[in-house]
């Protein structure tokens, strides 16, 4: 009879702690509302009719998809961006640091079961000869103990503290991917500018190499001029000097070229020792970058979604921290064998068990428990206004670079136009020369201001290049929140592979 009450109330126990496994004291958490703009306002569709190359998007090419790279149509470039994934150990440490918080999710998984021991033992003993009667029969013996205990515990979670723990760390492993996917992306941000950066040095170089020749050319004007009597030896100086310089610029340009050069080896995994680019002048174009609307680049921007996937890790730490108001219980138990002759170790006569419940609740704590709870709130409330920075972030670096393609486009056209009048007035500059009507100080000014406005073209064209590298990448470089691991995959316990490339999120395929 007794045995049949105490089943009912273990029973009646443990269907009560079930019943509570559905508690959760922690807050809900909601994602914090955050105003879009409905367009971007530095470009319109007026604006893109008169920019070179770019074209208001269509519903289908309205976003960015897969190799964002591939739309400068350089297949050089393509070639360094897909080394990036595989060698740069940014990436891989990013990728290392995900699968780490992936393994802590799994570590707070484990808290929901219960946990199994044993400790066999065999001992050795011996007895002090003893007068009482009580040990009387082991009285100055020695004896062999034999021990073979199984020990379980489990501490169900009857007010959310693992669920918010594991559901902090999901949060955390998540953020951790968007991260991952976000060092990627200025990795291959950082190597296209740095590209453009080398390819313009190489621009700059023709154009020295240009400009050098030309000025030779009028080194051997003013020489035969002068030695006819045409012209003063302070012309021909002028020249010499002229030419000297350029050829000093010349030689410098390969200081940076060399320095990117070097930083693009860096970038896709190999020794600077190993790595060279031959020279090929910048001369493209900017691409037309599909711009989207505003309020889906909350969804395109690893940052931004690592910056959310915060507030809901702070959120339910405030949910663990609550949970430490309540009573926890534990259901412990022991069974085994233990016997003092090795032949009856394992059997039933030499079995033991005990199982029970223990209840535990802090009474006072001077205050911690209150503590830790506006901790987590204020560290939710930190979280929440770094959400909105970052999306703020990214709205500011959108329209900055679309005002500056916007712009350069403009100056661009605008430098075109004064080099070919500058073109034109060294042209008759030179005429003039040669018939004695004008100094060959108005050759040297009409030279100098030529190459200043092609070195200015050169420099131009960078930007632009530069500017729709960045406006790529404040688009988030074709990435969206659909590819972030889902909780699901998060908690997986299965295998994962160890290749970054391969196991980090991958980006949309083409359309």
């Amino acid at each position: 009879m007794q045995l049949r009450i105490r089943g009912r109330a273990t029973v009646t126990l443990l269907g009560s702690l079930l019943l509570l496994q559905g508690c959760n004291v922690g807050p809900k958490y909601n994602r914090p509302a955050v105003q879009a703009p409905g367009s971007f306002k530095e470009v319109t569709p007026e604006d893109l009719k008169s920019m070179d190359g770019w074209k208001v998007a269509q519903p289908q090419d309205s976003t960015l998809h897969g190799k964002w790279w591939e739309i400068f149509q350089d297949p050089q470039l393509n070639a360094l961006e897909e080394q990036v994934n595989i060698s740069n150990q940014n990436v891989a440490a990013a990728f290392a640091n995900f699968m780490a918080a992936r393994a802590l999710v799994r570590e707070a998984r484990a808290q929901y079961f219960p946990t199994v021991s044993v400790g066999p033992s065999i001992l050795r003993q011996h007895q002090p000869s003893s007068t009482s009667s009580a040990n009387s029969s082991f009285s100055g013996r020695t004896f062999v103990s034999y021990s073979f205990p199984f020990d379980a515990s489990w501490t169900p979670d009857l007010w959310g503290r693992v669920r918010n723990t594991v559901r902090a760390n999901v949060a955390n492993a998540q953020a951790s991917a968007a991260d991952l996917e976000n060092t990627l992306l200025t990795a291959q941000a950082e190597l296209a500018v740095d590209y453009f950066q080398l390819r313009s040095q190489d621009a700059l170089k023709a154009l020295l190499d240009s400009t050098v020749q030309a000025y030779k050319e009028s080194v051997t004007l003013t020489t035969a001029l002068y030695e006819t009597g045409i012209d003063s030896q302070e012309s021909l100086l002028q020249a010499q000097t002229q030419l000297a310089t350029a050829q000093a610029q010349d030689t410098n340009v390969g200081i940076l070229r060399s320095q990117y050069e070097h930083a693009i080896a860096m970038l896709i995994g190999k020794p600077a020792s190993d790595f060279s680019l031959a020279a090929m002048p910048l001369n493209a174009a900017p691409p037309a970058v599909p711009i989207g609307v505003p309020s889906k680049l909350l969804e395109r921007r690893p940052d931004v979604a690592a910056a959310e996937r915060g507030m809901e890790q702070s959120n339910a730490l405030i949910g663990v921290a609550t949970a430490a108001y309540y009573p926890t219980i534990t259901l412990s138990g022991t069974f085994g064998f233990q016997n003092t002759s090795i032949a009856d170790w394992f059997t039933w006569p030499s079995h033991y068990w005990s199982v029970g419940p223990q209840l535990a609740q802090t009474i006072f704590d001077g205050g911690l428990r209150r503590a830790t709870v506006i901790q987590y709130q204020a560290q939710y409330d930190q979280s929440t206004a770094n959400y909105r920075q970052t999306v703020l972030t990214a709205f500011q670096q959108v329209e900055d670079n679309l005002a500056a393609l916007r712009i350069l486009s403009l100056e661009v056209q605008q430098q075109q136009a004064a080099i070919e009048f500058n073109q034109r007035f060294l042209a008759l500059a030179i005429d003039r020369y040669k018939l004695g009507i004008d100094p060959y100080l108005n050759v040297l000014t009409a030279q100098t201001t030529l190459f200043a406005n092609q070195q200015a073209l050169v420099q131009l064209r960078l930007q632009e290049m530069q500017a729709s590298v960045q406006l790529v990448e404040a688009l988030g470089g074709g990435w969206d929140t659909s590819l972030l691991p889902s909780k699901k995959a998060v908690q997986s316990v299965g295998p994962v592979q160890t290749d970054p490339a391969a196991a980090a999120p991958k980006p949309a395929p083409t359309t």
